[in-house]
């Protein structure tokens, strides 16, 4: 006879995830990455900074602005203050993220907890809308808001990794969400792409940042519908601890990350993954961040020109997160992880020998970076979901986004300093090599499946 295993608050029953709930997780990722690609790899920058320069005292459509704002009495260069959000931001993530997994890891509501933090930053995407004439203190408190936000619904999301499937499972999960997200922030831009070219009109710069502003609000609409599926169809999977209940979700939030903080330390091979993944993502994020630069710049190529480049790599990172995926299922996702990086040093070598308006060569290397770009974030992703101790995901997504986020400036650093020592921006390119040479050696000195036993979790068949 069968032994009938009961489930108590110390002992809960094993995750079992539906289809269903699985695709609601895959469409918040379709949701979200509205925000980051229409947001703010296309339209905000330009907008906020166009705003700024209003209220500088500068004229639409100048090719220069020299003017200066003071937000809180701080005398601010115009073309400076997005930039500067930008680090404020960053700096505001890295305090808040960690208390957010905390407090997702002890709430019986996670849920809840998704949808607050993503309906808060969609708001403020949407209020974009009043942000008219000189209002840039308005839009850079309502991106602060929304970018926050972002970064901790994400956390939340992540942390429902673990309980979506098995060790065997998580890589093709992953790669699935990251691919829908692709695609779901690929049509939005196209759709607003669209609406710019047929609505805009030469000699009319209010036009063009009218459209700029709708366009960011439609992100912040197509965040906050698409939400509400995932919010149905997502089920909760309360840990140990949220079961336990009693005392303050907040309070008990900030308490548990002190103690994990401390304890950290004995999860030395997490640790060390995390620093592998530190350093070979602020690559990634530098070649995306700094790409347009470089075929504006140093290539002389048109804006249509990026545009499609853009766009291009959206769609075909929807293909290579599930080319990726699907390679990770035979030879494991800690190795496709290490070739993604060979692969990405394969386009940074590229990349310096792009001929200059030259867009085809151009074109073609933006579909390689989607081609490998996907796979190689779905990978790491779920990788590391199998080096979290059971009950912890969401404090260990907070550290995890934070390396994602927090750490971005160390590629760009890199590239500026010897740009200004060189002059090149293909030299500067090049420094970019090191993130991934030394992330690839840090990652392969990894003993992963150790790691995973370490963690307390079962490692998967393939690594």
């Amino acid at each position: 006879m069968a032994e009938t295993v009961t489930a108590t608050v110390d002992n809960p029953p094993p995750p079992a995830s539906t289809p269903r709930e699985r695709r609601g997780w895959y469409l918040y990722d379709w949701a979200n990455s509205a925000f980051q690609t229409t947001v703010i790899t296309v339209f905000l920058g330009p907008f906020l900074t166009t705003v700024t320069e209003l209220a500088a005292g500068c004229e639409l459509g100048a090719d220069s602005c020299d003017g200066y704002v003071h937000p809180l009495g701080i005398r601010v260069a115009a073309g400076s203050y997005y930039p500067y959000l930008i680090s404020l931001s960053v700096l505001l993530t890295v305090f808040v993220l960690p208390v957010i997994g905390a407090v997702a890891d002890r709430s019986a509501h996670k849920k809840r907890l998704l949808g607050a933090a993503a309906f808060t930053g969609a708001g403020a995407t949407v209020a974009m809308a009043l942000v008219t004439g000189e209002r840039y203190l308005l839009g850079g408190a309502l991106f602060l808001v929304a970018n926050i936000s972002f970064g901790a619904a994400v956390v939340v999301y992540n942390s429902f990794l673990p309980q979506l499937g098995g060790p065997d499972e998580r890589d093709g999960i992953s790669s699935r969400g990251w691919a829908i997200g692709y695609l779901g922030g690929g049509v939005l831009l196209a759709l607003n792409l669209v609406a710019v070219t047929m609505f805009s009109e030469d000699g009319n710069p209010q036009r063009t940042l009218d459209l700029a502003r709708w366009s960011i609000v439609s992100a912040g609409v197509w965040w906050a519908v698409f939400t509400l599926v995932p919010l149905r169809w997502l089920r909760e999977h309360p840990t140990a601890a949220a079961l336990r209940g009693g005392g303050n979700v907040l309070s008990d939030g900030f308490r548990q990350l002190g103690r994990t903080l401390r304890e950290i330390r004995a999860y030395p091979l997490t640790l060390y993954f995390l620093l592998a993944f530190l350093v070979y993502n602020d690559g990634i994020q530098t070649v995306i961040t700094l790409a347009s630069q470089y075929g504006t710049e140093e290539l002389h190529l048109e804006q249509g020109t990026l545009i499609v480049t853009i766009l291009l790599v959206q769609f075909l990172a929807f293909g290579g997160a599930l080319g990726l995926g699907a390679l990770a299922r035979r030879i494991g996702a800690w190795k496709t992880v290490l070739l993604s990086l060979v692969l990405w040093t394969g386009v940074i070598i590229a990349a310096f020998r792009l001929p200059e308006k030259a867009p085809l060569p151009f074109m073609i290397l933006g579909g390689a970076i989607g081609l490998v770009l996907g796979g190689s974030q779905a990978l790491s992703r779920s990788l590391f979901s199998q080096l979290i101790p059971a009950g912890k995901e969401g404090e260990y997504y907070g550290f995890y986004e934070i390396s994602d986020k927090g750490t971005s400036w160390l590629g760009p650093l890199a590239f500026g300093l010897v740009f200004q020592l060189t002059s090149s921006y293909r030299v500067g390119l090049v420094s970019l090599l090191i993130f991934f040479v030394v992330g690839f050696a840090l990652l392969a000195a990894v003993p992963i499946r150790r790691a995973i036993v370490a963690a307390g979790n079962t490692p998967p068949r393939v690594l």
